[in-house]
């Protein structure tokens, strides 16, 4: 059985509060592996992304490069329309039934579950693996409990994930671009490059 760490979003673009998330994770959930499943089109950003599906699969793809236990999976693309998390794990389920999932999360993440699309079904099918950041309050697992249970609260609660905090967003990214600012050491090198190479984020910006 292997331990995989599962971590979604728009990647819109990829930045290094993403990969230091994973890497924090990896390391101290004791994963395999950690795979970036880059949404279709996210239930809280139903505008959409502004890159295109190719253009933050590139980015996602330099982002990993080199790191052996980061992966891409696209299957929330090949399914298409909005990405719901506990379709794309049960699918993962399906695929991978020898696997255990842990499902990357924020702290800010934690707070809105309960109003997630069926959230009892993914505290079936996944650990939720939440970040805590030294400063900022602790994680509020109370609304799990109904959801899922005190045994499935205290294996929540030992997969916790300290990370050094990291004030990042792909939204402030996406308005230094817009504002010819500098994103350099927001993001890996490659990344930058390849944002400034095909000229993404320039239009009026869609936070």
């Amino acid at each position: 059985m292997a331990r995989i760490g599962i971590l979604g979003g728009s990647f819109d673009p990829v930045h290094y509060g993403h990969l230091l998330l994973a890497e924090c994770g990896l390391e101290q959930c004791a994963l395999d592996a950690v795979w970036f499943i880059p949404a279709d089109i996210s239930p809280f950003k139903e505008d959409g992304s502004q890159a295109t599906n190719t253009q933050r699969l590139d980015m996602l793809t330099l982002a990993i490069a080199g790191h052996p236990a980061f992966s891409i999976e696209q299957l929330e693309w090949d399914r298409g329309g909005v990405s719901y998390t506990f379709e794309t794990l049960e699918t993962l389920a399906q695929q991978y039934p020898e696997n255990d999932f842990y499902l990357l999360m924020g702290a800010d993440s934690l707070a809105d579950f309960p109003q997630w699309k069926n959230p009892e079904r993914i505290c079936e099918l996944a650990t939720l693996a939440i970040v805590s950041r030294p400063g900022s309050p602790a994680p509020d697992f109370s609304k799990l409990r109904s959801l899922a249970g005190p045994e499935y609260v205290e294996r929540v609660e030992a997969a916790q994930i300290i990370m050094p905090a990291m004030d990042l967003s792909s939204s402030e990214i996406r308005q230094r671009v817009a504002s010819a600012q500098s994103i350099r050491f927001r993001l890996p090198r490659g990344v930058e490059q390849y944002i400034h190479s095909q000229q993404l984020y320039r239009s009026p910006l869609i936070s």
